[in-house]
């Protein structure tokens, strides 16, 4: 059985968007996921914590998860940064993140490594398998931790009682609500699921409870 997880949430603004750090105690390498638009949070927390990041993961290019890459590379260059294969050019462009149409471009470093569906991320003592979750965007992944129980940092794919939008360039609704029903609701019930905005959820509550994917 894999080891808890010890996960602290940092919200930046505007889009009250979820960072998490994610490590395994005594350890004080950390993973880093969607680092937002206000990095200094983060790095603030790395700092007083004595951590040090092992690897910068994003589950999309929207430019509210990516906000803080620079920052984040910046100040730990050696920490990979990893998204889906899919996904990879939202990081480079402000057009296709969403950033240039809100008025205020974003453009991330380039990634460091891309994952496709199957693949293992290992980095700081765990490991992680990657799923594509297309719909919210183009290429979506999610990242699990197969622990009892499974942890899912999910990003705009399934929030509590709520999914992520799917009116956005390079969305696709009936992709996203496969996705959900496929990968995320065949997963065990007692699943927590660490969304991008917003309280974690569980996947048995949102089987029963989510109105806008209800479980076949």
């Amino acid at each position: 059985m894999a080891v808890p997880l010890e996960i602290h949430t940092i919200v930046s603004m505007p889009f009250s968007e979820n960072t998490y750090v994610a490590w395994l105690p005594p350890r004080r390498d950390v993973l880093v996921f969607d680092p937002g638009l206000e990095p200094e949070l983060i790095l603030d927390f790395l700092r007083e914590r004595d951590l040090t990041p092992a690897a910068i993961l994003n589950t999309h290019g929207h430019a509210d998860h990516i906000g803080g890459n620079e920052a984040m590379k910046a100040a730990y260059p050696a920490a990979p940064l990893v998204i889906g294969a899919n996904e990879a050019r939202l990081l480079t462009d402000a057009d296709a993140n969403l950033s240039a149409p809100f008025g205020m471009p974003i453009i991330s470093p380039p990634a460091d490594r891309v994952v496709h569906e199957g693949e293992t991320v290992e980095a700081g003592g765990i490991a992680l398998e990657v799923l594509d979750v297309p719909g919210h965007s183009p290429g979506h992944v999610v990242y699990l931790y197969r622990s009892e129980p499974v942890i899912v940092f999910g990003g705009d794919v399934l929030f509590r009682e709520g999914i992520g939008r799917y009116d956005f360039p390079g969305s696709n609704g009936e992709l996203l609500f496969d996705a959900i029903r496929r990968k995320l609701y065949t997963l065990p019930s007692d699943t927590i699921v660490y969304p991008g905005h917003g309280p974690v959820t569980t996947i048995g509550h949102e089987r029963r409870a989510n109105p806008f994917v209800r479980a076949e």
